[in-house]
């Protein structure tokens, strides 16, 4: 009887045994399988392209808020730095004859400029028809973005910099863009001058105005603005 006993004790341990090594290989597994799945995401996360634009240093700014606010107040003639000119946004303009046609072309020129200014473009839309061009209201014609804050310094230290001087037999900007209020219009006729556009990838070379808006009330102000933030104004 106590054999009998002894058996049936070592057979319900060896079970005991069993279901441990079990239980132990099973939680082994999940645990592999968790890490891999863990390991897959990372990996996606790693290869998904960044969207995000990191903030970047912005010397132009500094230089504004250092520098040229006093210069400008000597200048001007000016008694509080609330009066000196500042900049209050850039809007960035571009419509193009061909999506009268092929409206798909302004996806391409919106996705230029999204590249160009580091914020999703917007489609305008016309608000009258033309019966000459073929136009109807409310028909997608252009692509337009408006940048304020950091990424209105970001842009026009870029075009200052790296754009302008890239622009063929360039001789500086009109004076006359000035719109009596203190705000300065430009045109561009080509978009590649941008680092930011591959000129192999380019479907069609388009132009863009720019309008920089300001808080001076005057014309003399607005230049004497841009002036010292370094625009390049053709000599008269």
């Amino acid at each position: 009887m106590a054999t009998d006993k002894g058996n049936k004790d070592a057979a319900t341990s060896d079970k005991s045994a069993a279901k441990l090594t079990d239980a132990e290989k099973n939680a082994e597994k999940r645990a592999k399988k968790e890490k891999k799945a863990a390991g897959g995401k990372d990996a996606k996360a790693s290869k998904a392209p960044r969207t995000v634009f990191e903030p970047i240093k912005i010397q132009l700014r500094q230089k504004y808020q250092g520098d040229i606010i006093p210069a400008l107040m000597k200048e001007l003639g000016l008694k509080s730095a609330m009066q000196v000119p500042g900049l209050k946004k850039i809007v960035i303009n571009l419509s193009t004859a061909e999506a009268v046609k092929n409206p798909k072309v302004l996806n391409n020129a919106a996705d230029e400029l999204t590249a160009i200014t580091g914020q999703k473009a917007v489609i305008t839309k016309s608000k009258k028809s033309i019966s000459n061009f073929k136009l109807r209201e409310g028909m997608p014609i252009g692509s337009m973005v408006t940048l304020r804050k950091e990424r209105m310094w970001s842009f026009l230290e870029r075009l200052i910099h790296l754009s302008l001087p890239r622009v063929r037999d360039f001789r500086g900007l009109s004076p006359r863009g000035f719109d009596g209020r203190g705000n300065y219009n430009m045109g561009l006729k080509e978009q590649i001058i941008f680092p930011e556009i591959d000129y192999d990838k380019a479907d069609a070379v388009r132009g863009m105005n720019i309008t920089i808006c300001t808080s001076a009330e005057t014309d003399n102000h607005g230049r004497a603005l841009l002036e010292a933030l370094g625009m390049p104004f053709r000599k008269r």
